[in-house]
């Protein structure tokens, strides 16, 4: 049972003094049978407190706001987690009886949000590429496991081409994106074939540098397998999750589960700097995640206008005595 040492930092920097910013946080992994949290911290600078509550889904979703002004915002999420391999489904069950069961989870409460197949425009395309690959005769497993494989060698990782807006049709178009594209891609497949899919945030573990989705949060799908239940599988990596995956929430997909969310008074104009560093060691305190070549950075911009309502008042009038 390997123990991973996590410190997840994610900082916003405003050109321009903003106030009242109100804010999401869904950072805190669960214990589950198969990660136990043995600590987890999460700080605010500005400091501030952060109260809690559970989402729908069973997510734990905090809250906190900064009212004066500032120019930084800085989470920084400190977590000891233990970790344990998670056995695969011994798939004995004949194919005929796996798909009778799952169309009859067709009208059960619990599996309705992660059955409805979505409304994109490519998914006739993509129904008709995959009915290539898959067959009634291939159990629920068989087929989520192939159509894992067709999504980790049809789309290229490629950071940068994508964002969080970016829409199946556009995955589609690009045949490249991040994990959590593989992931979107993925459950709009499964769904297509009525298997109740669900997106899942989490961490990634190194063993070295072969894994992909290393230095940032990951995404990955489960997947509800008959006389099993809900089982991970990373199409990113094309790969069962297992004890180098540490599990954040799940939801219907990333809206549900996205980490830091929120609003605030100012310029739109900001940089976003997030780090993810995990090791078997314990991280030291003063250690910081360089927020450099490895991590995710993105920056808007906007005319930025740096006065406020009051200073460009006077400077009207100024302009007007001098004409």
């Amino acid at each position: 049972m390997p123990t991973y040492h996590v410190k997840h930092v994610t900082k916003y920097n405003y050109p321009a003094t903003v106030t009242d910013s109100a804010n999401q946080i869904i950072l805190s992994p669960p214990t589950t049978p198969y990660q136990d949290i043995v600590h987890h911290e999460i700080k605010i600078e500005p400091t501030t407190s952060i109260d809690s509550f559970y989402d729908y889904f069973g997510n734990k979703v905090g809250v906190f706001t900064i009212v004066p002004p500032h120019t930084d915002l800085s989470i920084v999420v400190e977590a000891e987690v233990v970790t344990k391999n998670i056995p695969p489904p011994n798939d004995f069950w004949p194919a005929k009886n796996q798909w009778e069961n799952i169309a009859s989870l067709g009208s059960h409460i619990d599996f309705l949000d992660f059955i409805k197949a979505g409304t994109s425009q490519s998914l006739k395309q993509i129904k008709l590429e995959i009915d290539k690959l898959v067959s009634c005769d291939m159990t629920v497993f068989q087929m989520v496991n192939q159509l894992s494989s067709y999504v980790y060698n049809l789309l290229t990782y490629q950071k940068g081409v994508t964002n969080v807006e970016t829409d199946i049709d556009q995955i589609w178009e690009l045949k490249a994106g991040v994990c959590q594209d593989f992931a979107h891609l993925l459950i709009d497949m499964l769904r297509l074939y009525k298997v109740p899919s669900r997106y899942v945030s989490g961490y990634i573990c190194p063993a070295g540098n072969e894994l992909r989705g290393i230095g940032a949060t990951h995404a990955w799908v489960e997947a509800y397998i008959p006389d099993y239940g809900w089982m991970g599988i990373d199409p990113t990596n094309n790969c069962l999750v297992g004890d180098r995956h540490i599990r954040i929430a799940f939801g219907r997909n990333f809206n549900d589960c996205t980490p830091v969310k929120g609003t605030y008074k100012g310029s739109s104009a900001h940089t976003l700097a997030v780090a993810v560093i995990i090791t078997n060691e314990k991280i030291k305190l003063e250690e910081e995640p360089v927020l450099a070549n490895d991590a995710y950075v993105k920056e808007v911009e906007e005319p930025i206008m740096v006065i406020n309502s009051y200073q460009k008042f006077i400077e009207m009038q100024q302009q007007q005595q001098q004409q």
